[in-house]
């Protein structure tokens, strides 16, 4: 068995992470904007495509449920789950609004949408950033590049530097995991 391959892959993958490790004051921000969202009686909105909206899913579930504290459940909603809304969404107004749509209907100020997406390309990730910030509600992007379009329409941007699409969604898992536990941290108690 030639293990080449894996190896050199865990390699890339450590070297990505040890190389984000410097936005740690990034990630902390972060975790303190959901943390503030959060104690104000707003909620986490997640969104992605593919593999990112599992991932979007999967960080809801996180905060509606738990990851390490026994706590009270935290206000989060995965716009990727609901699959009538999307269906009828990209049907009758295009694929580019199914998440804009639910940003309009449920989202509020004080709100906070978290996008993920390793292109920062999206139409229907652009669509909702706007209509988002249109709405008086903050964006926060976990895209791979720092030059995507979606970063100029977020009010904070976590970039893993890289393209490859499996490594950015394996980094934004592990960043947001630590923001999920700082998260936890913060609220102690109150949550």
């Amino acid at each position: 068995m030639d293990t080449t391959g894996i190896a050199a892959g865990l390699t890339t993958r450590a070297e990505r992470l040890l190389a984000v490790r410097a936005q740690a004051p990034l990630v902390a921000t972060i975790a303190a904007r959901f943390a503030a969202t959060l104690r104000a009686g707003g909620k986490l909105l997640f969104a992605g495509n593919g593999g990112s909206a599992a991932d979007a899913q999967h960080l809801a579930a996180e905060y509606v449920v738990r990851l390490h504290e026994d706590r009270p459940a935290l206000a989060a909603v995965a716009l990727t789950t609901d699959s009538s809304v999307l269906t009828a969404a990209a049907n009758d107004l295009g694929f580019a609004q199914i998440f804009a749509r639910q940003v309009t209907a449920i989202g509020r100020p004080g709100d906070l949408l978290i996008l993920h997406s390793i292109s920062g390309r999206s139409a229907n990730l652009l669509a909702a950033a706007e209509a988002a910030r249109a709405a008086g509600i903050e964006v926060v992007a976990f895209i791979g590049q720092a030059e995507a379009p979606l970063a100029a329409l977020a009010t904070l941007v976590f970039a893993v530097g890289d393209a490859d699409g499996a490594v950015v969604q394996e980094v934004h898992l592990a960043v947001e995991h630590l923001i999920v536990a700082e998260v936890e941290r913060l609220m102690g108690s109150t949550a």
